[in-house]
């Protein structure tokens, strides 16, 4: 990676290792963010490690994921996150201030800066030419206590685009066709760095858009270059003084390279329930369309509502399609309503929802039974609309608005003229809903609801364990799978004894249940198990629920780390000996914590079918230490008592 914009940011915030990739490096954060559905939990472990104050340069606190509020307990998290703000040194972003990731590429972004967030689009950042990692809550936690975060040395890929993106085409088609080659798991352990001449036709919202969804192929993180775009972007939001250029060397060395012709790109959709299930939208044109969805961190800036707009102007949708409008900040929001977007949007028939989530993490908006939901968003997983017959489509803003006009997939280029959108020399500032953290923080108490717990934490690694298969599934399993979102869901983000009941509710009903009465066990999964969403609660919950290690085939990258960070053994196995495993087996695994440190295999023994077969523990040195201790936070406190 010598020479590449990765290598030279990681260099500079190098605290150990060799960057090398696959080497395990740990380097410092700059900055963090966390989000209400991951932030208590990451708050309440800040917390538990004893530290008075933040000790990044900045760390923000939004309220965007649970905002809808229909009972007690999301509004005791919000208080709880604005005090537990005001006391640590967080700025806080009050519900309605907008979408993480919009709001922090408008106000805090910096250009080589690093940014670790508790959410996985955390790489929208790379928009801006910042090296943005999502985590889970803990690691986050961590590093605002000013530990570094560790991680493997990414394999960086060249993506070099030339040309310019033709009519009616957007960035969202530009990161569906990396989809389409690279597939959900082909990022996993990289890191994607875009360069060529085709960057500087880029605005930053659309480079945002782009390396938003890289999470969805499982990059460690996506980066665009620092150049005049960003200048004029950071300028147009008042922070001029920010911008910095940044770019690769011209003889910089690439592990893989992937070349994309902007020009040759055409309208395209994802098809349920992949994020890479790609197709030309003319492929699927006619397809009847009941929703439309338009916003998430994803597609939702000014430029995206506008270029919206600007296609529903003087029109009207379809008598069967809903059609909503998340706009993803307070600021665009406010820009659209005094320019008049807002108004051709709302006389067009769309319904306009506050800024924040919303539809794209199961907050309201579930589509009617057998529906066809065409959605701006970055997931179309099963179940995650909250209809699980509906089928959802991924798409850019300009195929959404279309759809709704004629109430079918329709290739927008047969609507003649594209509309054309430039982005204006400067935006509405107004950053009266961010928070600052309190003058006086001894003065501030910090305000508790009943359903916000005690974060539960786990013994040391056993020597020895045995226990049953209690759930075997198949490849690309998500967060979603493991612990489901939506309203009903996302409330007890606080309470992990209760969230606990709904893990893999999707799949086995019962799983809960038989997890309690056996005290706990195994999973098996194929692979590429844990894709999706950083919610540690995937992890946490099991936990709770005595789940002792995951064998499966391969991890997604956040999922594993927050499977030692809670205690859980990551498992390697053949697809034979996933194949041969059955639920109900009993396994016994002995020996554990010599061989975990030794990173051997482990001869695991299935009782029930008399025979034995090795699954390996792929950790790095950090994980092997956390894993031995039970977990990050039993690790960081015996760190502290060492020190």
């Amino acid at each position: 990676m010598q020479g590449t914009l990765t290598h030279k940011i990681l260099e500079q915030h190098l605290v150990s290792g060799t960057l090398r990739s696959g080497q395990e490096i740990q380097i410092r954060i700059d900055q963090t963010l966390t989000q209400d559905a991951t932030g208590t939990m990451a708050y309440l472990q800040f917390e538990a490690l004893g530290v008075p104050r933040v000790r990044t340069e900045l760390s923000v606190s939004y309220v965007d994921h649970n905002t809808l509020q229909v009972s007690f307990e999301n509004a005791d998290d919000h208080r709880y996150l604005q005090t537990v703000a005001a006391k640590y040194g967080i700025y806080f972003s009050r519900p309605g201030n907008g979408i993480c990731h919009q709001v922090h590429l408008e106000r805090f972004g910096i250009p080589g800066k690093t940014l670790l967030g508790a959410d996985s689009h955390t790489p929208t950042a790379g928009g801006l030419g910042m090296i943005g990692i999502g985590a889970g809550g803990l690691d986050v936690a961590v590093a605002m206590a000013g530990l570094p975060f560790t991680l493997l040395a990414p394999r960086v890929v060249r993506v070099w685009l030339r040309g310019a993106l033709p009519p009616w085409v957007g960035a969202k088609d530009v990161i569906l066709e990396v989809l389409r080659r690279l597939t959900v798991k082909g990022g996993v352990g990289k890191v994607l760095e875009y360069a060529g001449p085709g960057v500087a036709t880029l605005s930053v919202p659309e480079r945002a858009t782009i390396t938003n969804m890289g999470a969805e192929v499982g990059a460690t993180t996506s980066l665009f270059p620092s150049d005049e775009q960003t200048r004029a972007f950071l300028a147009a939001q008042g922070r001029q003084e920010v911008w910095q250029p940044l770019a690769a060397e011209t003889n910089a060395e690439y592990e893989e390279e992937l070349d994309l012709d902007l020009s040759a790109l055409e309208p395209l959709v994802a098809k349920p329930h992949s994020p890479d299930a790609v197709v030309p939208v003319a492929e699927v044109a006619g397809t009847p369309v009941d929703q439309v969805c338009i916003g998430s961190c994803t597609n939702s800036s000014l430029r995206d509502l506008m270029t919206v707009a600007a296609i529903l102007r003087g029109k009207h949708i379809h008598p069967r399609v809903s059609l909503t409008i998340s706009p993803g900040s307070r600021q665009v929001l406010t820009m659209i309503a005094r320019n008049g977007a807002l108004a051709d949007l709302v006389a067009a028939g769309a319904r306009i929802l506050e800024s924040a989530c919303g539809p794209c993490i199961g907050m309201g908006q579930a589509p009617v039974t057998d529906a066809v939901s065409v959605r701006s968003f970055n997931r179309n997983f099963l179940g995650r609309s909250g209809t699980r017959s509906a089928g959802v489509y991924l798409a850019g803003p300009e195929v959404c608005a279309v759809a709704a006009l004629t109430g079918e997939l329709t290739d927008p280029r047969a609507l003649g003229a594209a509309p054309r959108v430039d982005l204006p020399e400067r935006f509405d500032l107004d950053d009266s809903m961010i928070l600052p953290p309190a003058a006086d923080p001894e003065s501030v108490e910090i305000v508790r609801g009943p359903n916000i717990r005690p974060v539960p934490t786990r013994g040391p690694l056993a020597d020895e364990i045995e226990m049953s298969v209690l759930l075997k599934v198949g490849d690309n399993v998500t967060t979603d799978d493991i612990l489901p979102a939506g309203a009903k869901v996302l409330l007890l983000r606080s309470n992990i004894p209760a969230i606990s009941e709904f893990v893999f509710s999707g799949i086995d009903p019962g799983f809960a249940a038989r997890a309690r009465e056996q005290g706990g066990g195994f999973i098996v999964g194929g692979e590429n198990y844990g894709q999706g969403s950083s919610r540690e609660h995937a992890a946490l919950a099991p936990m709770y629920l005595g789940i002792q290690a995951v064998l499966a085939r391969s991890f997604a990258r956040i999922h594993q780390a927050n499977l030692v960070n809670f205690g859980i053994l990551p498992l390697l196995i053949t697809a034979e000996d996933y194949a041969r495993l059955e639920p109900g087996d009993r396994l016994r695994l002995e020996g554990l914590r010599e061989t975990v440190r030794s990173g051997e295999p482990i001869i695991v023994q299935n009782l029930t079918r008399d025979f034995a077969f090795t699954a390996t523990p792929r950790l790095s040195p950090h994980q092997v230490e956390v894993l031995l201790a039970g977990g990050v936070l039993n690790y960081v406190r015996q760190q502290v008592r060492k020190a």
